[in-house]
């Protein structure tokens, strides 16, 4: 198996800052690592939301995560500022594969990188669907070979 490397702020398609914050930091005076996965849900749910394909309250279809993986490179802490690059791997007929770096300030390479799966449910069955239109038109931009 070859190592993972580092990816380059270049291979993402759309970023969004998030200043960390005190409590963030652990014992070790670093970000621990369960907050890089709300970092993933900050850039890929604010997106959606910003492209008005996500209504918290209403949208009759959602993206409920399935899988989900975080590689570390090197540390975060606070006060940095974390700019989270998004960018999407595979969008398949009711999936989608999202792949976020996470990135300390103003470095080129990723700190941490990782991705999540959303499955599109039917809100009130809890059933697959395939992903509406609205939401791929906003997707398809992001996606890389």
């Amino acid at each position: 198996m070859s190592k993972l490397l580092p990816l380059h702020r270049s291979e993402f398609r759309h970023f969004q800052a998030i200043q960390t914050r005190w409590m963030d930091n652990d014992a070790y005076r670093h970000v621990n690592n369960v907050v890089y996965y709300s970092f993933f849900d900050t850039v890929v749910n604010g997106y959606l939301i910003s492209k008005g394909v996500l209504d918290l309250d209403a949208s009759e279809v959602i993206g409920l995560v399935v899988e989900t993986r975080c590689n570390y490179f090197s540390p975060i802490a606070f006060p940095d500022t974390v700019h989270a690059g998004m960018r999407v791997a595979k969008l398949g007929n009711s999936s989608v594969r999202y792949e976020v770096g996470i990135f300390r300030n103003d470095a080129q390479e990723t700190s941490a990188q990782g991705h999540f799966v959303h499955v599109y449910v039917d809100r009130a069955s809890n059933r697959p669907v395939p992903i509406p239109a609205a939401v791929r038109a906003v997707l398809e931009p992001l996606v890389v070979a």
